[in-house]
């Protein structure tokens, strides 16, 4: 696993570009926009989606799929919502037996289909894993210390590609649980939302800090449904990756929620963006797979309804505190 393509060309996509790099690896990034890979081959900069970090001069941007392709592993790197139409366009090209990793994080819309679903979908026969975890793009990039979880049906798979991407500053831990990582990696960035309206409102770190324990906990109970593991949760692409994203103003989707809170609309917190805020999108589809899990996840309806317009930041709040009193161990929400 030498020569290693990367399809995004976004924060998460050039980030991990560098994350190869570092491991010794040759890198192809594909990148949609056109100034992107002109910024990347150029001046070695991705100043659209990734400001102010210095990349590696041996990165090689390209619009080209086929060439991108010539590679021994490819990572995944699109947003959530786009990677059934990406994986589509790359089937024809994908060369036979070579393995791919899952780096986005969500569900997808209207089918409510976890992204390693997708991925085999449209892949069929490609050797599949996913990478998930606590990570911060711009980090990542400037090579500060990160743990991520990366999972494999196939345990010896997830080991041979941690092998090959990580080093002493990005440490993959393997999994045989792709199922539990990627609901840990997609249902955190609703429960960030949750947590962020709440700092918004400046309802204090004990409202938080209760969000986020009743917020893992139905993030487990929809792991467990979908033949995940609940301890998967318990680590780097659950709690891990959960304790970051919901309480730090980095998260996109943690400072939509605090821009919520303190009274803005969904409208006005996108129109200044450039990077995808996954949770948006994955919040309703949360809610379609939940909903044939016979799985309740009052959080995750709460922020549902707060994206939608259909509540206000209030009644949100009221709704979620008018749950009723239960035994925690036995509590659903």
């Amino acid at each position: 696993m030498q020569r290693i393509g990367v399809i995004g060309g976004g924060a998460w996509g050039t980030a991990l570009a560098m994350v190869l790099r570092r491991a010794g690896r040759d890198v192809a990034l594909w990148a949609h926009e056109a100034d992107v890979v002109e910024a990347i081959n150029r001046t070695h900069r991705n100043p659209r989606f990734l400001p102010g970090v210095e990349l590696d001069a041996t990165i090689v941007a390209t619009d080209s799929l086929s060439w991108t392709l010539d590679a021994e592993l490819l990572l995944l790197a699109v947003p959530a919502q786009y990677l059934r139409a990406v994986c589509k366009r790359l089937a024809p090209l994908w060369p036979k037996g070579i393995p791919a990793v899952i780096c986005a994080k969500g569900i997808e819309s209207g089918s409510g289909a976890l992204m390693t679903e997708v991925a085999a979908a449209e892949l069929p026969g490609t050797p599949l894993s996913i990478l998930s975890g606590p990570t911060f793009a711009i980090e990542v990039a400037r090579g500060l210390p990160t743990a991520i979880a990366l999972a494999s049906a196939d345990g010896g798979l997830a080991n041979r590609i941690a092998a090959a991407i990580g080093s002493t500053r990005f440490r993959p831990y393997a999994s045989d649980d792709p199922v539990g990582v990627a609901i840990g990696g997609a249902v955190k960035n609703v429960l960030a939302i949750a947590c962020g309206v709440v700092e918004g409102r400046k309802l204090g770190d004990n409202a938080r800090a209760a969000l986020i324990t009743r917020g893992l906990a139905e993030l487990s109970r929809l792991a467990v449904a979908k033949g995940g593991r609940a301890e998967t949760c318990m680590g780097l692409s659950g709690l891990g990756d959960l304790v970051l994203t919901a309480s730090s103003a980095q998260s996109r989707n943690y400072s939509l929620g605090f821009a919520l809170g303190e009274g803005k609309t969904v409208a006005e917190v996108l129109a200044g963006r450039q990077g995808v805020t996954e949770g948006v999108a994955t919040a309703p589809a949360v809610l379609e797979l939940a909903a044939r899990a016979g799985v309740d996840m009052p959080v995750s309806a709460s922020v549902a309804g707060l994206l939608r317009g259909d509540v206000t930041v209030d009644q949100t709040i009221e709704a979620l505190l008018a749950r009723p009193f239960k035994n925690e161990q036995g509590a659903r929400g």
